[in-house]
């Protein structure tokens, strides 16, 4: 984890956000708490993630993303260099499909 982020203000929307229950509330709550573009941006690089995760290569995640190969590189960071929260979020969304 990064320590850089951990501090009371971090904390708190945390637990906000543990008591999200739907993706209705979370769209609610997203959109009071950011801007379209910051909701934007955060779904687009979840998107990449998951692209790169799938072994999609750069000219395929620009053109079904629209994110910039700058913005691709940062997220394959993450996913090489990062906590690992990609393929645990990733892991359990495909689990929860396959008990649907």
């Amino acid at each position: 984890m990064n320590s850089k982020i951990k501090d009371k203000n971090a904390d708190f929307l945390f637990q906000a956000i543990l008591q999200l229950r739907t993706e209705d509330e979370c769209y609610r709550f997203f959109e009071d708490l950011c801007t379209v573009a910051e909701i934007k941006a955060m779904s687009q690089r979840i998107v990449v993630a998951k692209m790169l995760n799938d072994k999609r290569v750069y000219s395929d995640i620009v053109a079904a993303t629209g994110a910039s190969t700058a913005t691709i590189s940062r997220v394959n960071r993450s996913l090489i260099y990062g906590c690992d929260a990609y393929d645990m979020i990733f892991e359990r969304m495909e689990q929860e499909k396959k008990e649907k």
